[in-house]
């Protein structure tokens, strides 16, 4: 059964009590291990932020009840202004804290500007930590080297609407072909709705079609990554997904330019038959229209009964290479990220657990997380573990290959192709 709040809290005070982490290896920038003193935290505000505070005050104190002489001062900094903040932190380790929680795609630029400490060692010595999720530790992972601790995962799955299927008649869709014709029954028998709605800017909705079809967004090679979306496999999934926009499903006029949450209000809206959602977005849907009248399922691959490659989102959680107080700070990352803290966690905010087996309890207790559970069990994708993942996401580099091609404006070969030498040469920028 899943963990109880007071249940996971006992534990990670047991856990804190029972003693610090190893020592750390001595690859900090900063020549002091204080045993004592003030450990700075920074970890991300959410919306309805309190009880997400509560849990991480639990934790805290039951750190410094174990640590005396120990304060930790914890701030919750904006997601959005995020990058800022960071930078200067590693421009100036007098301002910067010593913990850190970090948005998983972001590890392999925080390592590049040489701004996290490597933990491996630490990270393979701390019990719980063979039961993370394998692509979660990936996303902690950069040439081989841990530089954290995942703190949650988040995947997509695909909503639909239940009232909807059972006036048509219809099943949820066991293969990618049935879910476009399934969409389009959907949008022919009721033309004020989005069979499946869709964004031309909503790169990890489409990335699911790209894997399915046995694409992959980059290969490594010799150290660095070469793109793979022009490849006759990811080709193949960018018409998949990019047929979706015409006007017996989600219209290119309307739907090119959405982006993922545009997806989700519209589907909590009560717009569309069908949406791909994360777990992240229940609330969302709970606070629509659709309340009580949605479901959700794994989204299905080519092959019947199959699942398509979700991307695996999330944050996790790292000790700034600058820090002086090494110790402490790997052992504060470690009781902020433990499965007793993830099980709180879950219960407070509804964040899915990196561990396997605190993930399947808290599935086994809310039904609507089991297809998320599943869809992670398929196996997930993460993105090329390369500082040059930034600049390709911030670039808009997929968004505008798949706008080009929604527009009539470039062929998938044409437009996968542009995309690939922009990649390749951010990869190559990066090193």
């Amino acid at each position: 059964m899943k963990l109880a709040p007071r249940f996971a809290l006992l534990l990670a005070t047991a856990a804190v009590v029972a003693g610090c982490a190893p020592q750390t290896s001595d690859n900090s920038s900063s020549d002091k291990d204080d045993q004592s003193g003030t450990l700075r935290v920074w970890l991300f505000q959410e919306v309805g932020n309190d009880p997400k505070a509560k849990v991480v005050d639990s934790v805290v104190t039951a750190f410094e009840k174990a640590h005396k002489g120990t304060k930790v001062d914890v701030e919750y900094i904006p997601i959005d202004t995020r990058a800022q903040r960071v930078k200067a932190a590693f421009n100036d380790p007098k301002s910067a804290p010593d913990v850190m929680e970090y948005g998983n795609t972001d590890t392999a630029g925080y390592v590049k500007d040489g701004g996290l400490l490597d933990v491996t060692k630490e990270f393979g010595a701390w019990s719980e930590a063979k039961d993370t999720d394998p692509t979660a530790k990936k996303s902690v992972t950069v040439d081989g080297k841990q530089y954290g601790s995942p703190f949650y995962v988040g995947v997509r799955a695909l909503y639909y609407r239940t009232d909807v299927f059972k006036d048509l008649g219809l099943q949820p869709p066991k293969t990618m072909a049935e879910l476009a014709s399934t969409a389009r029954k959907i949008h022919k028998a009721k033309s004020d709705l989005y069979g499946l709605v869709v964004g031309g800017a909503y790169t990890y909705g489409a990335m699911p079609f790209v894997w399915a079809n046995g694409g992959e967004l980059a290969t490594a090679q010799g150290g660095s990554y070469t793109s793979g979306i022009d490849s006759a496999a990811a080709q193949k999934g960018i018409k998949a997904y990019t047929s979706l926009f015409t006007s017996d499903n989600c219209p290119a006029a309307k739907c090119a330019v959405m982006g993922g949450n545009d997806t989700i209000t519209a589907f909590a809206a009560g717009k569309a038959g069908m949406a791909i959602g994360g777990d992240f977005s229940h609330s969302a849907v709970e606070a629509g229209k659709v309340k009580g009248k949605y479901a959700v399922v794994p989204l299905p691959g080519v092959a019947s009964g199959s699942v398509a490659p979700a991307f695996a989102g999330g944050n996790n959680i790292g000790v700034l290479k600058s820090t002086s107080h090494r110790t402490l700070a790997v052992d504060l990352m470690e009781q902020l990220t433990s499965k007793a803290t993830q099980a709180s966690m879950f219960d407070a905010m509804g964040f899915l657990p990196t561990f396997t087996d605190v993930r399947d309890a808290a599935a086994a207790k809310v039904p609507f997380e089991k297809p998320f559970v599943e869809t992670l069990a398929a196996g997930t994708k993460f993105v090329p573990a390369s500082p040059g993942w930034s600049e390709i996401d911030s670039s808009l580099v997929l968004p505008t290959m798949l706008q080009e091609v929604i527009s009539g404006k470039k062929s998938v070969a044409a437009a996968s192709g542009d995309a690939a030498k922009k990649m390749n040469s951010a990869f190559s920028s990066a090193g």
